[in-house]
């Protein structure tokens, strides 16, 4: 197989602003994304947490928003650069006195990056696996079970789906910007349609078995599963009040309802939870026991409220997921007609349409269809929630379950499609990124080496094949563990039902001994994603230091603003496990262990390598050259 280290042959710039934006946005993928994170930010912090979802989302959004200008800010400056690996680098050799640490701060970047480019290309395997099982489990229930879809079916697809879409990297056939743009439409356009639906099927509800609870009612189920709608402060002053002030006198909130202490609050003996209320800090009754807990929200404005901090910290370190991507356009210098023009402007426009009016709206609306009959604590337990979601509305909206049935077949469809090009997106991406480090010796040689007629970095796309089907095999194989873990009449309902239920499903006692699977690799993408960022904000802050363009707000506020809240959300991975009742401490501290193992194997790993090649890792003088 004949190999080259390099290719004479540059891309033509043909991409403008449109196409640039059009790329940047197939990777944030809206639906796609929405699919698979609702499910884990609903059971993720449970009893209570899921209450914060939207406003997480937001803070995410901001996060990445002051990330996106560092980069759009950096690519203005070397536009043909095409990663944060290169940007560390021309960033500190163009200073007098910090040019010596070029090479470390590079690699570290560099490094440190394959948390982020390694495993998430794995966890859109194990998500596009969960997709897919669910649609088996949807058009041969016979065989398959939608709500748990076959483990060894999931397997075998993550292998054959990493390795043919690395195939097609391989090829150098990636996608047009005219496929991506095809996509975007098609996926706004079904968000779109999804979330008016949703949003007037919860308007044309009310209070009952078949409907929602409105503010101050209550929906509690009696020991045939029947929901009752119950008035609240009804409930509550079935007790004297327990609060008195100083002159003996009894105490009320503003809504009519008698002050308790904790410990007074009247305890009901129910099966189901009950759902808190407007309070989000009320302490609900539920099998005789005082929890508080999260089913659905009150009202329009209880989706967007922020609730409580601690919960949102919980949504936004697994909301990242949703919105990384943005920084991809920025590899694509040389494709642009006027790179140091559009690509900046493609780098915040795609943040800000995928995120910022995309998400926002279907995920107020897929947490404002949250009623009785569909509760936050059904969505945790689901491994399609939104699929679920859809077949409710369809079946409302076009007046049959066969009906339901197609809507949710035909949004599903547009998921898959909007993740086979997201995947192939980020593989392309990450291999770009390992063969760079190749090709500077900071990684196997072998790296560095492109295919001699496909001109593409065979070997860094097919080792990430590996590690992607190996990552999507790890999610799915433990998917439906820890906080996810189902019940033995779940498991006992579908074992043995077939070949395709004979591995890989655990009893309940079993399955909470184990982390999930796929949040433990969605946590190590996002501790990555979270790292990589917070370094590309000092980069840029390093880069227009005593820079003619400086600017104190965007080059100095903006990227304080993104490195603080990047190191909050990864310092959260310690403290919000014992800061959140019900968050499990087993995901984050097995991201936290797998991103430590990475950093310690790369400083020995650079180390060794330095002392055997002879390079320095200070440089001792300063470059011929040094751009200002």
């Amino acid at each position: 197989m004949a190999e080259s280290t390099g290719s004479s042959t540059s891309p033509k710039a043909t991409l403008g602003l449109t196409g640039l934006t059009s790329n940047a946005m197939a990777l944030i993928a809206p639906g796609a994304f929405l699919w698979l994170t609702f499910a884990l930010q609903s059971g993720y912090g449970k009893p209570i947490a899921g209450i914060s979802m939207w406003f997480g989302i937001l803070l995410a959004l901001l996060l990445c928003l002051a990330t996106a200008v560092a980069y759009a800010e950096l690519s203005k400056l070397y536009p043909g650069a095409g990663s944060s690996y290169f940007f560390a680098e021309q960033a500190f050799l163009s200073k007098q006195q910090a040019f010596k640490w070029a090479r470390i701060a590079k690699f570290i970047v560099g490094w440190a990056s394959h948390l982020y480019y390694w495993v998430y290309p794995g966890v859109m395997v194990g998500v596009t696996a969960l997709v897919v099982g669910y649609m088996m489990g949807q058009i041969a229930p016979g065989t398959f079970n939608a709500g748990i879809p076959s483990p060894l079916f999931m397997i075998l697809f993550c292998i054959v789906f990493s390795f043919g879409v690395a195939y097609i990297a391989f090829r150098g056939v990636g996608g047009t910007t005219g496929v991506n743009a095809a996509i975007n439409v098609i996926q706004i356009t079904a968000l779109i349609v999804f979330s008016i639906m949703a949003i007037k099927f919860r308007l044309s509800h009310t209070p009952g078995p078949d409907g929602v609870a409105k503010p101050g009612v209550v929906m509690i189920a009696d020991s045939d599963g029947n929901s009752k709608a119950y008035d609240r402060n009804q409930l509550v002053k079935k007790a004297d009040p327990a609060v008195k002030d100083s002159k003996d006198e009894p105490q009320f909130n503003a809504d009519g309802s008698p002050k308790l202490d904790p410990s007074d609050i009247p305890t009901v003996s129910f099966e189901n939870g009950v759902h808190l209320g407007d309070d989000p800090t009320d302490t609900a009754v539920t099998n005789k026991r005082q929890v508080p807990t999260f089913d659905l929200h009150n009202s329009a404005v209880s989706v967007i409220h922020p609730h409580n901090f601690s919960f949102i910290f919980v949504q936004a370190c697994v909301a990242i997921l949703i919105l990384v991507g943005f920084e991809s356009v920025t590899a694509m210098g040389e494709e642009a007609r006027n790179a140091k023009r559009d690509i900046p402007k493609a780098v915040i426009l795609s943040l800000v349409i995928q995120g910022g009016f995309c998400y926002a709206l279907e995920y107020f609306a897929a947490n404002y269809f949250l009623h009785n009959n569909y509760t936050d604590t059904t969505a945790s337990g689901s491994s399609a929630p939104i699929g679920d979601m859809m077949q409710m509305v369809g079946k409302w909206a076009f007046g049959s379950t066969t009906a339901g049935w197609w809507f949710m077949m035909i949004q599903a469809t547009t998921v898959v499609l909007a993740l086979i090009g997201t995947t192939l997106s980020c593989m392309s991406t990450g291999a770009r990124v390992t063969y760079a480090m190749g090709r500077d010796e900071e990684m196997g040689a072998h790296f560095g080496m492109l295919h001699g007629k496909k001109l593409t970095p065979h070997r860094a796309i097919w080792t990430l094949a590996a590690i992607s089907a190996f990552v999507g095999v790890i999610a799915v194989i433990l998917n439906f563990c820890g906080p996810f873990a189902l019940s033995n009449d779940a498991v006992g309902g579908v074992w043995h039902k077939n070949f395709w239920y004979s591995f890989g499903l655990f009893k309940n006692e079993t399955a909470l001994k184990f982390p999930s699977g796929m949040l433990v690799v969605t946590l190590v993408s996002n501790f990555g994603t979270f790292l990589l960022y917070m370094m590309t904000c000092v980069v840029a802050i390093v880069a227009f230091r005593e820079h003619h363009s400086f600017h104190g707000f965007k080059h100095v506020v903006v990227p304080v603003f993104g490195l603080l809240a990047n190191l909050a959300c990864m310092m959260f991975y310690i403290v919000g496990p014992f800061a959140v009742a019900g968050m499990s401490k087993a995901e984050p501290f097995w991201a936290l262990g797998v991103a430590a193992l990475w950093g310690i194997y790369g400083a020995i790993y650079f180390l060794n390598t330095s002392k055997k090649k002879g390079k320095s890792m200070i440089l001792q003088s300063a470059p011929k050259s040094m751009a200002m």
